[in-house]
């Protein structure tokens, strides 16, 4: 005997499966929120990947490598070369590892910094723009060793009988010394030339240039190392 005699239940309806378009249209009706979030997620990258402007074009720019102390002579594990963005490059930038290597910093350079002729002092003896250079030998042949590049000195002047002469330079710039070579017109020498103390390389303004050698022909240089 057939269960659904027993209870007195109709019998079960047959299971009927729907064709499969019916199936889709059906599972599509039933997600179509979700269906419409990802079309329109779609929609919107796209129109965010066509307004995008273009990557602005960029140039090869020679930087240092990690940070360098004043005075270090170049090498080609000092200095690398980065893309930069066209509009940012500063003028006279270096796109050429080679053509700075053996030269000197002129002053201390942080990583990443851009190396430019300016901030080099190499054979020709050159300070930062807008500077002049001026060989110094100061009263105390000892002052020569306690400076280094990279230092800011300010120049007294005091007259041989002990009395005070002035300032003749504020915050010049100690650059490295230039190899042994023959004298050039390049540098001013000041403060006398025919002993054997240590010349300094200062960087001072063309302003101050005239008083500083004035002041080396009649008086005593001494040197005051200021921030």
């Amino acid at each position: 005997m057939q269960p659904h005699l027993l209870t007195g239940r109709p019998p079960p309806l047959p299971h009927r499966r729907l064709p499969f378009p019916l199936a889709l249209r059906a599972t599509l009706w039933r997600t179509r929120f979700a269906v419409g979030a990802v079309f329109l997620g779609l929609a919107a990258a796209c129109t965010v990947q066509a307004l995008r402007p273009a990557d602005p074009p960029t140039t090869p720019v020679v930087v240092a490598a990690h940070a360098l102390a004043a005075g270090t002579a170049l090498t080609s594990t000092d200095v690398e070369l980065v893309r930069w963005p066209v509009a940012v490059v500063p003028d006279g930038a270096v796109t050429d590892p080679d053509a700075v290597i053996d030269a000197s910093t002129a002053v201390p350079l942080a990583a990443g910094t851009p190396v430019l002729p300016g901030l080099l002092a190499d054979d020709d003896v050159r300070g930062p723009p807008g500077t002049v250079v001026a060989t110094v030998r100061f009263a105390d042949p000892a002052v020569a060793g306690l400076l280094s590049p990279g230092m800011r000195v300010d120049v007294l002047a005091a007259t041989p009988e002990g009395g005070p002469g002035g300032m003749v330079a504020t915050r010049a710039l100690v650059l490295p010394v230039a190899r042994r070579t023959a004298p050039t017109q390049s540098a001013l020498s000041l403060g006398g030339s025919g002993d054997d103390s240590v010349p300094v390389l200062l960087a001072v303004s063309p302003d101050e240039a005239p008083a500083l050698a004035g002041a080396a022909a009649s008086a005593l240089l001494s040197a005051v190392v200021v921030p």
